[in-house]
């Protein structure tokens, strides 16, 4: 009896071995096979010290400028950004001494672009809806751009929402057509969030459905904000660098300035409502105040993300759109006490210098620009560059602007 029971013993220890070793290649294998879909996913690998990114923002989908002579639509615009992107594999670097200068380009990692995909459904004339701008939207770059990282596998592309895409998601003090649209919010949300159960328009919420999350690329950390770091926004942004290391660099990514536009926080009046009296846009959940006008200023606001910046000294540069121009510029703050290496990008459609205000389209064509960052991760040390791509017209080469080398120490 005994022995039967020490033979039952040792042939159900065999099999439980048995159905170990199972288990644990059929868990290396899906740990394998996770690891090369992160690795597809986020282009980079843990080998790699230096990343390529193309960034660029508000492209206004649905408004009209004059472009190479005749009066164009955004969907044609952003067809010819996109070609001209595409053609940065046969570019070379400029000798400016940044990150890979003379160096053939021949691969980008990724490709950010931060917000105002689609417009406002104001009007008159009436704009389109958010769901044509996405349409169009992903015909010219999900589906046109033909960027490789090294590895000869796909550019990732990084979203973020921008003030026109909110607004068509929540409501305006303008009267839109239809009244609200979140088709862009909905597809950026699920592409870059990756939900268990994909957002709809029926169920998408703004006030809960925030677009915010992070990348770590050769060693620095990239934070993908939604719209503005407000008090709101920097809960999640104190979580997410509380599992990165003090000496790591961290780069924000976001839709507005620094220096937050007023009307894009939330109504102070009791009600917090959108409407056409204040004119205040709920685009940030932070509530203004600093009074109960859209002419008031954001000091209040920008001294409480001064003390977050101050609390977190690894945060080395910020990236914005919004404002449509490109510069390279640094933000002191209300009191003149930070100082944050701030990079603003150009708008194919709306740009100050390049494009002017839709449906004028005036401006300089040949100023048309997008950034291609540079970051050497192992020497701690990133260039942007101004590529501008519209300077003779449909033939145009790519021409090098502006640059900036700064340190990530």
């Amino acid at each position: 009896m005994k022995r039967t029971t020490t033979a039952n013993s040792l042939q159900i220890t065999s099999a439980m071995k048995v159905v170990m070793i199972q288990l644990l290649l059929i868990a290396t294998l899906t740990l394998s096979i996770y690891s090369c879909k992160k690795s597809s996913d986020d282009q980079v690998t843990t080998t790699q010290t230096v990343t390529q990114i193309v960034y660029t923002s508000d492209l206004h989908y649905g408004v009209l400028r004059t472009f190479r002579g005749v009066t164009a639509e955004a969907a044609t615009v952003n067809q010819a950004l996109v070609q001209q992107i595409n053609a940065l594999h046969a570019a070379t670097f400029p000798n400016d001494g940044g990150v890979n200068a003379e160096k053939k380009i021949s691969a980008i990692d990724y490709l950010i672009i931060t917000g105002d995909i689609s417009n406002r459904e104001t009007g008159p004339p009436q704009i389109q809806p958010s769901a044509t701008s996405w349409g169009q939207f992903a015909t010219s770059y999900l589906s046109g751009i033909n960027l490789k990282n090294a590895y000869n596998q796909s550019s990732v592309i990084l979203l973020s929402g921008g003030n026109h895409d909110v607004s068509n998601a929540i409501g305006y003090y303008k009267a839109m057509l239809p009244d609200k649209d979140p088709t862009t919010m909905v597809n950026i949300y699920n592409m870059m969030l990756k939900p268990t159960t994909n957002k709809t328009n029926a169920s998408y919420d703004y006030t809960t459905d925030k677009i915010n999350y992070s990348k770590d690329i050769v060693g620095v950390h990239l934070m993908f904000v939604n719209i503005w770091p407000d008090s709101a926004a920097r809960v999640w942004m104190a979580n997410d660098l509380s599992k990165v290391s003090s000496t790591t660099p961290v780069i924000i990514f976001t839709h507005d300035q620094p220096d937050i536009e007023t009307n894009h926080l939330t109504n102070p009046n009791g009600t917090r409502t959108i409407n056409s009296t204040d004119k205040f846009e709920n685009i940030v959940a932070e509530v203004c105040k600093d009074g109960i006008t859209t002419s008031a200023p954001t000091t209040i606001e920008q001294k409480a993300f001064v003390s977050f910046l101050q609390a977190h000294q690894n945060i080395k540069a910020y990236f914005h759109g919004n404002q449509n121009k490109n510069e390279f510029y640094v933000y002191k703050g209300p009191d003149n006490n930070v100082s944050l290496k701030v990079f603003r990008v150009d708008s194919p459609m709306k740009g100050l210098v390049s494009g002017g205000d839709a449906p004028d389209g005036i401006g300089d064509e040949t100023k048309l620009s997008f950034q291609v960052i540079a970051i050497d991760g192992a020497a701690k040390t990133m260039t942007v560059r101004e590529c501008l791509w519209n300077t003779t017209g449909a033939t145009s080469p790519l021409v090098w602007g502006a640059n900036s080398t700064i340190s990530l120490n």
